[in-house]
């Protein structure tokens, strides 16, 4: 009886055992097959998603057509979001019209806060939808309102501050007439050299953001103007330009001496000499600003200036082709953005101001960014090129503490004051 007992057992542990290694089988073939692609049940959950990505776009736009200016905020603030952080053409596209007139709403009826939010969105909806009859179409209809707000006195600095870089933006995507370049281009100076900027002014505290902005946009679309207008415009913007770095606005003061640097650099491509005016005055403007240690400025502003002004100095005095371009590399997913002169750091700034953290993905997957920077059409990568790409945690630490050592050991050479002697 033990024995048959014993022999019972031996028999039920063997059967268990062919089962569980028939299932490891089977799982190890489904595995194998679904590393091929994504199942239905995947795919349906992704439909979902998307049409409940969809459905709560489509509440935020019939939130731009409410009465009352806090469901108007919220919405237009979802809409920001959702606008910077995804590539949403295909859906604004089709609803494109109904947005434009939701914000061109809001910039009539609107006020301070709103305002400031509908040029956010505005900028992000040409970024989305692109150059082309569409892009135009929504350029064309909120241009007017755009000049409007940024001109008027009466309007909150904010509001004005954000329909500055909508206007330059949005023309730089959408303008196909060289007229509305031209009218933007004088729009926008218009704000920047206004008398209240002058040295000492009491203006220049209160709009300095205003007028830091509207430089910003305005160096933008000279990036894209053509070699003769930029001839028209040298002799006034040599004397328009330097008078900014007497400002006491530290950011202004900064993007004027970038700003310059631009002018020098358009200038050489056009084989334009700017040798023949009195550029000794500037230098000395330049060498004064990249060494100033004035202690009633914040440690990190006089540290940021004196950076700028020297790459700015260093490029005025020796121009290219021998000159020194300022070069930063900005790393998304698996590729790299070369930053190589004056004007790919404008164009890249304005886009990084516009869409915030999302600009690495916009940079991956939107054809217009990726056009202007020359990366070519998005690069679909697999889930095996993922994986690999992925950094193990120890790579990481590694990595990290390298960076961590570097950094400390370039902060100790600029703490030391020889470092700003030129």
């Amino acid at each position: 009886m033990p024995r048959s007992r014993r022999a019972a057992r031996r028999a039920a542990a063997a059967a268990r055992a062919g089962g569980e290694e028939a299932a490891g089988e089977a799982l190890s073939q489904r595995g194998g097959g679904g590393s091929e692609g994504p199942g239905p049940a995947e795919e349906e959950e992704e439909e979902e998603e998307e049409g409940d990505e969809e459905r709560r776009l489509a509440e935020l736009l019939g939130g731009l057509q409410a009465g009352s200016a806090r469901t108007r905020r919220a919405a237009l603030q979802g809409l920001r979001r959702a606008l910077a952080a995804r590539s949403l053409a295909a859906f604004l596209l089709e609803r494109r019209l109904t947005l434009a007139d939701g914000l061109e709403r809001s910039l009539r009826r609107g006020t301070g806060e709103e305002q400031a939010l509908v040029g956010s969105v505005l900028a992000l909806l040409c970024l989305q939808v692109g150059p082309g009859p569409q892009g135009e179409e929504v350029f064309r209809s909120t241009k007017p309102l755009l000049v409007s707000v940024l001109t008027d006195g009466a309007a909150g600095l904010p509001a004005r501050q954000s329909c500055a870089t909508a206007l330059g933006v949005c023309c730089y995507v959408a303008a196909a007439d060289p007229e509305d370049l031209f009218s933007c281009l004088s729009c926008l100076e218009g704000i920047f050299s206004d008398p209240s900027a002058d040295e000492g002014g009491s203006g220049l505290t209160q709009h300095g953001p205003l007028h830091c902005s509207a430089l910003q946009a305005w160096s933008l679309l000279l990036t894209i103007c053509p070699p003769s207008h930029i001839r028209s415009l040298l002799d006034s913007l040599w004397l328009k330009l330097p008078p900014l770095l007497s400002s006491n606005s530290v950011a202004l003061r900064i993007v004027a001496g970038e700003t310059i640097a631009l002018v020098f650099e358009l200038a050489q491509e056009m084989e334009e000499g700017l040798c023949h005016r009195d550029t000794e005055f500037l230098r000395a403007q330049l060498k004064v600003l990249a060494t100033e240690n004035s202690k009633h400025r914040a440690k990190t502003e006089r540290r940021k200036q004196r950076s700028v002004f020297r790459d700015v100095l260093r490029f005025i005095e020796i121009l290219p082709p021998s000159g020194e371009h300022p070069e930063e590399t900005i790393r998304f997913g698996l590729e790299c953005l070369y930053l190589d002169s004056w004007a790919r750091q404008r164009t890249y700034q304005a886009f990084r101001e516009v869409l915030g953290s999302g600009i690495c993905h916009h940079l991956q997957n939107n054809e217009l960014l990726r056009e202007i920077f020359s990366l070519g059409p998005p690069v679909v990568l697999d889930a095996a090129a993922l994986k690999a790409s992925k950094v193990s945690r120890l790579e990481k630490h590694l990595y990290n503490s390298a960076a961590s050592k570097a950094r400390t050991k370039a902060r100790s050479r600029v703490r030391d004051k020889r470092a700003d002697v030129l």
